[in-house]
């Protein structure tokens, strides 16, 4: 879950009860220290979503349970393997090629 989730999700519960979600209270709630300007940003950018309010530290590229997420690292290692398989294609031709000038060497 990035800080900004974190920040929306807070605001969200404050909503909830009633509370203005102000820069002191988000800052009393939040679980490690963040950059005032991250909070004022965020909230400004806030919208209230009632049903979003709960903070599941378990799944931390998700904030809700349902919400199906990629990871980067899943992104960074398709990536890797697509790069390996464009890189290797050459070299497997290359090695075809020599595999058969090889065995119409040894036929003469």
């Amino acid at each position: 879950m990035t800080i900004t989730d974190e920040i929306t999700i807070i605001a969200n519960q404050l909503a909830n009860q009633g509370k203005q979600p102000t820069v002191a209270l988000i800052k009393t709630k939040l679980t490690k220290a963040v950059p005032l300007p991250t909070i004022i940003t965020t909230l400004k950018a806030w919208t209230h979503h009632p049903e979003l309010t709960i903070l599941n530290k378990s799944e931390p590229n998700s904030i809700l349970p349902e919400r199906k997420t990629i990871t980067l690292d899943q992104e960074v290692e398709k990536a890797i393997d697509l790069a390996v398989e464009r890189a290797i294609q050459p070299l497997k031709i290359e090695i075809a090629q020599l595999k058969s000038l090889l065995v119409n060497t040894k036929k003469r």
